[in-house]
């Protein structure tokens, strides 16, 4: 990945993916969940938990990472399920697919066909259709590379076949590693069936690079947006919304291009959203209009019927039902009234440079455009608050403030400021060309008064 992150903790649809694969193994309810990582690797098992995390202390191969694991599955008698941390894709409906294979196997491998096999070891099946063994590319025939049934890696083992085989692997191959593959011939040397499940491509796909881990984005994009849309909401332009994995849009939302939706967002009934919008950890009531190019902050909340219109930001802060900011304002660690319009350019001053403070403003308030809001700071239901003021202290319920600098009328006050200001421009205008006038009248005697000279060098008669 070219990256300080590792490669597991990478993100797509706002969650790692290792934290993808987790979450569609939690869905099989498992008794126990481990997570086998390479040493010192905090970061990546403090975003595991409450998984137990195995320690591989050298990359010796798949079975030894197996290994690692076994003991913390010390007194477990179940059915172990081993899949990968950079297949994010991959579905619990797969995973469960596969683990129900065991009923009649004591193994089983999850298989897919893509449409390149090249770089995959090839799943071959005896007249049964039971998995007869695993054969990488390199070493298959030419019959055996015509196989399209490839291995994942992922597999299902019965717990008993588990800790009576894996010991049994062994390192006798060119890298010296120990491939778990090698149960699969061990079990048929036993009499176990193996047996085979198979999955879609796009939910197998490894992520090894960036280009891999746009592939997969883009492929859960697809999913998250088609899930979406079932549920009933529309996506204008589906193609240009982005959504997180746990976005939640309410039946009857509409939602225009170019929205994001980062984790913790939720959009009630009815809502719209117009485009160029960004949402973080906001929630949204129903029947709200957002937008265009309004930005939720974590901890806004938009109550039901609320107007939050273009260029405005909402942070920590609590917008009750039926109140309207509609244009250029920032709202931030405030709540507002029922029924309360804020004018555009609205402020409210959260930040004195070491701390932050919260504005509270009332009920079916008006606040002015272009008014400051220095918090903390109160404004009771039913005040007015005039444009352009810069509000300090607390406003009583009702009342009216102007907090603003006198106005004044000077009458003809605008046609003397012109006046003079064409004087000062004429007098530089005139300042500048006045060395220009003189150079040229220069450079004109110059011309018509240049004296001839004769070969002794004395000047000659001037011309007439």
């Amino acid at each position: 990945m070219r990256s300080a992150t590792p490669k597991i903790m990478h993100r797509i649809a706002g969650r790692a993916l290792v934290e993808h694969v987790l979450a569609s193994a939690a869905a099989l309810k498992p008794e126990r969940l481990v997570v086998v990582l390479a040493p010192k690797m905090e970061q990546v098992a403090a975003t595991v938990a409450p998984a137990k995390v195995a320690v591989q202390h050298k990359a010796r191969g798949t079975a030894d990472a197996v290994s690692a694991a076994m003991p913390a599955l010390d007194g477990f008698n179940g059915d172990v399920v081993i899949a990968y941390g950079d297949q994010p894709l991959i579905t619990a409906a797969t995973l469960r697919e596969l683990r129900d294979r065991l009923a009649d196997a004591g193994l089983a491998v999850l298989g897919f066909r893509p449409a390149d096999t090249a770089a995959y070891g090839r799943l071959i099946l005896d007249e049964s259709g039971a998995l007869a063994a695993i054969r990488e590319h390199r070493d298959a025939n030419a019959d055996e590379r015509r196989i399209d049934l490839c291995n994942s890696g992922v597999m299902a083992v019965r717990g008993d076949v588990l800790r009576r085989l894996l010991p049994r692997i062994g390192s006798d191959n060119a890298k010296g590693e120990f491939y778990l593959t090698d149960l699969v011939a061990l079990a048929r040397a036993e009499g176990i069936r193996c047996a085979v499940s198979e999955g879609d491509e796009d939910e197998l796909h490894g992520v090894n690079s960036r280009s891999e881990l746009a592939n997969a984005e883009a492929i859960m994009q697809r999913r998250l947006r088609e899930a979406a849309m079932e549920q009933g909401a529309t996506l204008l332009v589906p193609e240009a919304v982005y959504l997180s994995f746990d976005t939640k849009l309410a039946r009857d939302v509409i939602v225009g291009p170019n929205v994001f939706f980062g984790t913790g967002v939720s959009v009630g009934e009815g809502s719209e959203i117009h485009s160029f919008c960004h949402f973080l950890e906001a929630k949204v009531g129903r029947n709200t209009s957002i937008g265009p190019f309004a930005r939720l902050r974590p901890g806004a909340v938009i109550g039901d019927g609320a107007h939050i219109g273009n260029f405005v930001e909402i942070k920590a802060s609590t917008i009750a039902p039926g109140a309207k900011i509609n244009h250029l304002s920032y709202v931030g660690d405030s709540s507002v009234g029922s029924g309360t319009n804020i004018g555009a350019g609205t402020i409210t001053c959260n930040y004195d440079g070491f701390l932050k403070h919260r504005t509270k403003i009332g009920r079916n308030v008006f606040i002015g455009s272009d008014t400051a809001l220095v918090a903390p700071v109160t404004v009771g239901d039913g005040a007015v608050i005039g444009a352009g003021s810069v509000v300090t202290k607390d406003v009583a319920k009702d009342a009216l403030v102007v907090a603003r600098a006198d106005e004044r009328h000077l009458r003809g006050a605008a046609r003397r400021y012109r006046a003079k200001k064409m004087a000062e421009l004429a007098r530089k205008n005139a300042a500048k060309s006045k060395p220009l006038r003189a150079a040229a009248a220069q450079a004109k005697v110059s011309k018509t008064a240049r004296p001839s000279h004769s070969k002794k060098g004395r000047p000659s008669a001037a011309p007439k």
